[in-house]
């Protein structure tokens, strides 16, 4: 029933749709849509997913002999109702973002990057052997940026070897991004296990401590107990730089025009080759931050198994958020506010109720998306 109403919005859209993705790739004479019209359109689908996913989510509680009201109640006081709620969400949130801007920044080079787990897991372990090698007099000032720029780089080398792939040899970059997950994991656990281990642990030895980023509890008091921390901050700034670089600078027109069309953007005299690693690169370097969320801000040192999947959920992140810096943070705060709220109605229903409600958000925008993109190649 919600993918029928899905079609029935795409299908609805006619002349202005066909409008808007004509304007959005720069068509010459074409009239620009009005602000209003263009943000209906950018909601309208998730709006549908989310609309749809509560729905299911009702039916659920119910076959589980609960009010849905009472269930909503709970999942609300467990998150955005209490200050260490919000707080939770915010830590939950922040790594979605870094992956979502990944996966978000390929999606606009025409590119799918399915290696964000690896690159997420080898920039955090990059992030905590940088922060445990730092002299311990080293500064605030140097030691976090220091650690923050060793797991971007971290992450984009990742990156960079399926944009050399792709690039240079055709290597589809799905093959290759996903089985570089594995052997990123398999890389991390052997230097961990094999040089870096604590005894009895399996975890790298304690960042510096002017390598810890603040506890946003030190700004907010309500916050206490939570670990949210400043990479949030982090995150937002970082989701503002890849706005601006995509909508404001050549290099992001480069890369949008590469994924409209490869052959008319190299016709229009952008390189191919180098967009495409450069692309990529950057995807691997947005998802090698995420460990400045758990290494800098919470645990204070790299652990195995500490990416928990965020990586693939990024997709999900970009998907719903459209691949914009301002919707992937929106669609990142709904899946962290649904990650937290499985925990606050667990004594009602399952928690993996939040996964089918995630999974029903996913499938609908897929089908829409699909859908409208079928109809669009059949006028």
């Amino acid at each position: 029933m919600v993918v029928y109403w899905c079609r029935r919005w795409v299908d609805g859209m006619g002349e202005a749709q066909e409008r808007a993705d004509a304007w959005e790739a720069g068509g010459d004479g074409v009239a620009r849509l009005p602000l209003g019209r263009r943000l209906a359109r950018a909601v309208e689908i998730p709006l549908l997913a989310v609309l749809g996913g509560l729905l299911i989510f009702e039916l659920i509680a119910l076959a589980y002999g609960q009010r849905p009201a009472t269930v909503l109640g709970d999942l609300w006081a467990g998150t955005w109702g209490t200050a260490y709620g919000i707080g939770q969400v915010l830590f939950k949130t922040t790594p979605l973002i870094f992956t979502g801007l990944s996966v978000g920044m390929a999606f606009r080079a025409g590119l799918f990057n399915i290696g964000a787990e690896g690159q997420a897991v080898l920039g955090a372990l990059t992030v905590g052997v940088v922060g445990a090698t730092l002299p311990a007099t080293t500064p605030a000032v140097v030691a976090v940026p220091v650690c923050v720029v060793a797991g971007f780089l971290a992450g984009a080398c990742w990156g960079a070897l399926p944009g050399v792939l792709k690039a240079h040899y055709g290597a589809h970059e799905v093959i290759t991004t996903i089985m570089l997950n594995f052997v990123a994991m398999a890389v991390s656990s052997w230097i961990v296990v094999t040089w870096l281990v604590v005894p009895e642990t399996l975890h790298t030895s304690p960042i510096v401590d002017s390598a810890r980023i603040f506890r946003l509890e030190a700004i907010v008091p309500g916050f206490q107990g939570s670990p949210a921390n400043g990479a949030f901050l982090l995150a937002l700034g970082v989701a503002a730089a890849m706005g601006w670089l995509l909508f404001r600078t050549r290099t992001g027109y480069e890369l949008r025009a590469l994924g409209l069309s490869p052959p008319a953007a190299e016709y229009g005299g952008v390189r191919v080759k180098r967009m495409t690693v450069l692309a990529l690169s950057l995807a691997g370097g947005l998802a090698g931050l995420v460990g400045t969320n758990y290494v800098l801000g919470y645990k204070y040192y790299h652990e195995e198994g500490f990416s928990g999947g965020v990586g693939f959920l990024g997709i999900a992140v970009a998907l719903l958020g459209r691949s914009h810096p301002l919707g992937v943070i929106l669609a990142a705060l709904l899946f962290g506010t649904l990650s937290q709220g499985g925990l606050a109605i667990n004594a009602l229903v399952p928690k993996e109720t939040m996964e089918v409600l995630q999974a029903v958000i996913i499938l609908v925008v897929a089908a829409a998306a699909g859908y409208g993109s079928r109809q669009k190649g059949e006028t």
